[in-house]
């Protein structure tokens, strides 16, 4: 007779990722048919991106979207990127956790290696059909079917055959179920307009369901600053990190392995951590170095005064840019941008943080969420990004959020934030985001990146109430002018009666004395009187 363990144990089985995200597909966004769409949108955008700014290439991309069915589409999103090579494209696109982002310590749109490969899963857990991808390297040309094989989580690549390509780039298409598209706060075309707002260089074509298509041009011709793979900081370091890189180095000497495995790490720096750790040998082999010794150089990591972290892992959207696009897309009468200085948290990753708030025009549209999809209103006035990834959903588990909402936006002239004109934009840069959730719609509450969303957006603030001061101000005196306009000719004819002198005379008298006190009002009327009669002059007979 089996005992109670053997029965349990009967069924004891490994799973492969892939499996557990065909069971879980709502951990990478797909828990909503409009959600589940600009999931998809994003992915591909994203990389897309990712690959043209590693390529040098400016940013051209094409996004189709064709129903065909009940909750049934067809996408196709296409690049001028560097293409992939035919030996990788079956990882790229059919292998969870397979990339080029997750083991580099540089500032990418994808982290986890997840994004595409989701989105080839979803497409034959829906549809059962495969993905189709046409690439463009400049050395080969192919198109071919990808699926997963869930078990195992390897690719199946079919149908490979030869394509004609004038230059180069990639074109992926599939037919997803389970998905809606829709004109909302959370649809495609207001993740696209956000996109090209956090990536001002960007062109985008989209064709919607209605097959009229839309562009959203980009703002500015320059490639944004490239960056740069760095080292990690000793002070980001953990006991297992610490374990794994000596382990895998190549280095002879611990004190040599630390020094090229580690930025800031300098002969200086080796001998300060000797007089910590003086029971350990800095001249043995990394690879002989125990989990206890690992802990106490992590420990003595933290006593060393470090320099920052090198910031060329960093790419900013940069002021100017964030400014233009804003006027551009949102038509605002005033908008302020700051960006903080980088700051580092958990220890040693760096992060910088871009604010900017547009006032009047179109600004601060908030529309409630339309469909089953979402149960909370839209933040229509706060605009989040993270890597320059516009970010949709889950705004109330999000750090941006919070920080932005703890403002108390009355000392900057905001009655009313939620209702007022004004619409705040905040994106955040790093080496590694601490999103919330694998889907990547929502920041970690890391107190550090809280504390500096708020110190930029009280930035803006004290700018914005300047300008808010100034406009209130002049509407006053607006004010005050015309009602004293109102009465000048009453007074003068009074003052006649009364003194004997001349009315017209006194009415000019006056009219001297308010438009020395009201001259910027008195010489702005001029000017629009000025414009309004060249305007009647240059209209052409009526009856000509």
């Amino acid at each position: 007779m089996q005992s109670n363990a053997d029965t349990i144990f009967k069924e004891f089985k490994e799973h492969s990722i892939s499996e557990f995200f065909r069971k879980n597909s709502q951990m990478l966004g797909y828990s909503g048919k409009v959600r589940s769409l600009t999931t998809i949108i994003h992915e591909y955008v994203s990389n897309s991106l990712d690959a043209c700014e590693e390529a040098g290439i400016l940013p051209e991309i094409s996004v189709l979207i064709r129903e065909e069915g009940d909750e049934k589409y067809f996408i196709k999103v296409a690049d001028n990127g560097p293409g992939i090579p035919a030996k990788h494209v079956g990882k790229a696109f059919a292998t969870i956790l397979a990339g080029t982002k997750f083991h580099r310590y540089l500032q990418q749109r994808g982290q986890q290696g997840i994004g595409a490969a989701g989105c080839t899963m979803y497409a034959q857990i829906t549809t059962g059909r495969p993905i189709h991808v046409r690439s463009c390297t400049g050395k080969e040309s192919f198109e071919c079917d990808i699926t997963i094989d869930i078990k195992t989580n390897k690719p199946l690549v079919t149908n490979m055959a030869k394509a004609e390509c004038n230059s180069s780039g990639l074109e992926v298409s599939g037919l997803f179920g389970g998905i809606k598209y829709e004109e909302s706060d959370h649809g495609v075309y207001e993740y696209l307009k956000r996109t090209v707002l956090s990536n001002p260089h960007l062109y985008i074509r989209f064709t919607p369901p209605s097959g009229k298509e839309v562009s959203f041009p980009r703002s500015i011709d320059e490639m944004p600053k490239r960056p740069k793979e760095i080292k990690p900081h000793p002070l980001g370091i953990g006991t297992n990190d610490l374990m794994e890189f000596a382990h895998k180095s190549e280095s002879r000497k611990l004190s040599s392995f630390l020094e090229e495995s580690f930025s800031r790490v300098t002969a200086n720096k080796v001998n300060e951590l000797k007089q910590l750790v003086r029971e350990i040998d800095l001249e043995k082999d990394p690879h002989d170095l125990k989990w206890e010794e690992a802990e106490k150089l992590v420990k003595a990591f933290k006593e060393v005064k470090w320099i920052g972290p090198e910031l060329d892992a960093l790419s900013t959207i940069g002021e100017k840019q964030i400014e233009i696009a804003m006027k551009n897309i949102l038509n605002p009468k005033f908008v302020s941008v700051v960006e903080r200085k980088p700051k580092v948290f958990k220890g040693g990753i760096p992060f910088v943080v871009e604010a900017g708030i547009a006032y009047g025009g179109d600004a601060g549209k908030q529309l409630s969420a339309k469909g089953e999809d979402e149960q909370h209103v839209v933040e229509g006035n706060i605009i989040r990004s993270a890597n320059k990834v516009p970010l949709l959903f889950d705004a109330s588990n999000c750090a941006i959020t919070e920080a932005a909402k703890s403002i108390q936006w009355k000392r900057y002239g905001i009655a009313n934030f939620e209702e007022e004109p004004v619409s705040v934009f905040i994106n955040i840069s790093s080496v590694y985001i601490p999103y919330s959730g694998v889907g990547k719609q929502a920041v970690a509450q890391e107190d550090e990146i809280v504390e500096e969303i708020k110190l930029a957006l009280m930035d803006c603030g004290r700018i914005l109430q300047r300008y808010i001061s100034g406009v209130r101000n002049k509407e006053l005196q607006e004010s005050r002018y015309k009602m004293i306009m109102r009465y000048v000719n009453q007074l003068s004819s009074d003052l006649s009666e009364i003194t004997g002198k001349d009315a017209k005379e006194i009415n000019r008298q006056l009219n001297l004395l308010i438009e020395k006190r009201y001259k910027d009002i008195f010489d702005a009327e001029k000017g629009e009187d000025a414009q309004e009669k060249k305007a009647v002059e240059a209209e052409p007979d009526s009856e000509e």
